[in-house]
């Protein structure tokens, strides 16, 4: 990509510079933000380095690129977090001056900027190219300073102290030297204070006189003096203001002014420099069709909902349609038709997208994931989430074998608006990005959501080279990269991995996979240096076996963690196994004798439970043979006299953890059944099945709130199953919640 490099002088951005050459981008312009006033080293701006300003003109000529520059009007006028766009804030003099970069080079399509750990910075960036259309690019954020340090001075950038503000470092002695030299004392006063070595703390600020990417000259400071802002005992505050500076050129010493001239003679000399003016807010803001949550009744009785509870603070929607058009124009409808569906059922029970915690997006054809993404952008935007837009995964399922048209959406809806929201939309080192309306994860109630994660390598956001075993490295890598942000780690704190697997997998991939998760976690879990957040855990696999993984990917990985609050007591947080003998015997079952034969479960105490029952070809053949001892084939089991056995038994265990554990029905978040559509029974069929069993259930035990809707979502799938094999008829996958 073509891009414009936001400047501040400092170390930072132009290392930025560098890296983004390294990912393969050409840095075709620099843009930089300054004083009104020219005499002023440093504004009292949350955004921008402002010291050394005077110096930045030179870039120009050093780089031979063009320098556009705005001197700031505006002031810190919206200070939460997340900005919204607001006349008079001085995130608007960035945009008006990155939009007349973009007018004048149209080609450029990134801008890149030196974040390093600062999310106000990071979002402000990100909000200004969203609505310019243009991709942010931090090579920086949240990589290891130390190891930035070293980099930085090893590869040749050359950068002087311009600001110093920390316990440690003093003006007098400190400002104006260069990095290469302050580094052990840096260092030093890392392990002494905790400062952060590259100052991103404000602990200092820097000027770069040369690196690299300066071909045509570097900058020589023949003249400064020292200003004290704060003498204060213990962390004194000095900045360095220039006076006067040359450029020697590389190919032929020579220089831009003399020794002694004005620092500002430069200015008139350089034809490369772009002044941006102009005032009042412009509009690029990205226009999404209002959707009428009125609908199309038609529309409407063509979809279908099934809802845990509204009883609860936290519950699930799920609704699909029941079109038979393969088409695009038949995605487009479905799509449309579902999240009208959702939209209203939230609005008619009070409650909107920013309610909305995660977003499961199933499609009936992967080739077509462009076009789902349009739809869903016309309902779920930035604008309505105020909060933060939900997490979300995608994958393509066998819907159209089901009967369940193009598209399914699931969405976890909290009845409260405290959730925590990480969406970083920068391109970085980090994590893959979030290039659109959701999050790389969210935080309820101590339960950690976290989207779908593929083996994407994060600076080029395309798949890594290798195949499934070094995608789901990757995947596991990134995951563990989102969890470090809510200070969790998914080795020790992980409830459950669904793990998506690609239908081209062959049988001796699908168990590397296996055995590649299990070594990820076991390392990650004995590593000394990595302090652990939880306890070692044992968390419960899901694997789901689908035609088709967003990118062509052949693995996605969607972990759920539990956070705790409090971590003082969390060695009494889970729970050990252990079997109740006191469940009752239904239909004939015995809970003690076939818990362990069937299910997995993982539960902390007065917290979360989740399960997974497996009924595989052999389980399902020994409850089913009493009905019909005729069984020989595997489509039999899809028979309804045998999906009834199979779902009392599904339905019996159910009821049993819950009342192990000591979980009631009503506090159950979600329900999903996948089911193999190789059996000859479709969604609808199988959805009346458990339904009816349930209801019988409630009938015989009174412990099931049913809705006028199911409680539970149908799932069609290739396959599924606790292991990679994925062979299971039937797999039920349980969460629950305390309020």
């Amino acid at each position: 990509m073509k891009v414009v490099a936001l400047v501040s002088g400092g170390k930072d951005s132009c290392f930025t510079m560098m890296r983004c050459i390294d990912y393969g981008h050409e840095i075709v312009a620099l843009a930089n933000l300054l004083p009104l006033d020219d005499s002023v080293d440093e504004l009292d701006s949350y955004m921008y380095q402002t010291v050394g300003h005077q110096l930045v003109v030179s870039y120009a000529e050093c780089m031979g690129l063009p320098l556009f520059r705005r001197r700031i009007r505006g002031s810190t006028r919206h200070q939460d977090l997340s900005y919204k766009v607001t006349p008079g804030d001085e995130v608007e003099d960035m945009f008006i001056l990155l939009n007349e970069v973009k007018r004048q080079i149209p080609s450029v399509a990134a801008v890149s900027s030196g974040a390093i750990a600062s999310d106000y910075q990071r979002l402000r960036v990100e909000s200004v190219c969203a609505r310019l259309g243009l991709v942010s690019l931090a090579y920086l954020w949240k990589q290891d300073q130390t190891f930035l340090l070293e980099e930085m001075i090893q590869r040749g950038i050359i950068a002087i102290t311009i600001k110093v503000a920390a316990m440690g470092l003093n003006p007098s002695r400190h400002l104006g030297k260069e990095l290469s030299h302050l580094q052990p004392y840096l260092l030093q006063m890392k392990e002494l204070y905790g400062i952060n070595v590259c100052g991103e703390g404000g602990e200092y600020e820097t000027l770069t006189l040369d690196c690299p990417l300066f071909t045509n000259a570097r900058i020589v400071l023949d003249k400064f003096h020292v200003i004290l802002h704060s003498p204060d005992s213990i962390a004194p505050v000095g900045v360095l203001h220039p006076l006067a500076f040359h450029l020697e050129h590389k190919s032929s010493i020579s220089s831009l002014s003399s020794s002694n001239a004005n620092i500002y003679d430069g200015l008139e000399k350089l034809d490369h420099i772009y002044e941006v003016q102009g005032d009042g807010l412009q509009s690029c803001l990205v226009k999404c069709q209002p959707m009428s949550l009125a609908g199309n009744s038609d529309m409407a009785n063509k979809s279908s909902l099934c809802i845990s509870t509204f009883e609860r603070d936290t519950f699930s929607v799920g609704c699909w349609s029941q079109s038979s058009s393969k088409s695009s124009e038949g995605l487009w409808e479905d799509l449309t038709t579902v999240l009208r569906r959702i939209e209203s059922q939230l609005s008619k029970d009070g409650f909107d997208w920013a309610n909305v915690l995660y977003i499961h997006l199933y499609i009936s054809d992967m080739k077509q994931f462009a076009l789902a993404n349009e739809v869903y952008v016309r309902f779920i935007t930035e604008k309505k989430c105020h909060l933060g837009v939900p997490s979300r995964s995608t994958v393509e399922l066998p819907l159209h074998q089901a009967r369940l048209g193009n598209a399914y959406v699931e969405v976890l809806v909290a009845n409260d608006q405290s959730k925590r929201v990480l969406h970083v939309q920068s391109i970085s080192c980090w994590a893959p990005s979030c290039i659109g309306p959701y999050s790389q994860a969210t935080l309820h109630k101590e339960v950690l959501y976290m989207a779908g994660q593929l083996g994407l390598d994060p600076p080029t956001m395309t798949l890594c080279a290798g195949g499934a075993v070094a995608e789901m490295e990757k995947a596991l890598e990134n995951s563990e990269a989102v969890a470090n942000c809510f200070n969790s780690s998914i080795s020790s704190s992980a409830i459950i991995f669904v793990i998506y697997c690609s239908a081209s997998l062959s049988s001796s991939e699908k168990i590397k996979l296996q055995s590649i998760i299990d070594h990820f976690l076991r390392e990650r879990a004995s590593n000394p240096q990595k302090e652990s957040l939880l306890i070692e855990s044992n968390p419960i696999f899901l694997y789901v076996l689908s035609p088709g993984l967003p990118k062509g990917a052949l693995v996605e990985v969607k972990p759920v963690l539990y956070v705790p609050e409090n971590r003082e007591d969390e060695d009494n947080l889970i729970l050990p196994p252990t079997v109740c003998t006191e469940i009752p015997n239904y239909w004939g079952f015995e809970y003690s004798n076939i818990r362990d034969l069937c299910c997995q479960i993982y539960t902390i105490r007065g917290k979360a439970c989740t399960a997974l029952i497996s009924i595989t070809k052999e389980i399902a053949a020994s409850i089913c043979f009493e009905a019909d001892q005729s069984i020989e084939s595997f489509q039999c089991y899809g028979s309804e006299i045998h999906m009834k056995s199979i779902a009392k038994l599904c339905i019996y265990l159910l009821d049993g953890i819950l009342v192990e554990k000591n979980f009631s029905w009503r506090e159950i978040i979600h329900l999903r059944l996948y089911f193999a559509w190789e059996l000859s029974v479709t969604a609808d069929v199988l959805s009346h099945i458990f339904s009816e069993i349930l209801n019988e259930f409630r009938e015989l035990t009174g412990r099931i709130d049913m809705n006028k809707e199911p409680i539970f979502s149908i799932i069609p799938v290739l396959g599924s199953g606790r292991s990679a094999s994925m062979e299971d008829i039937v797999t039920c996958e349980l969460f629950a919640t305390k309020s």
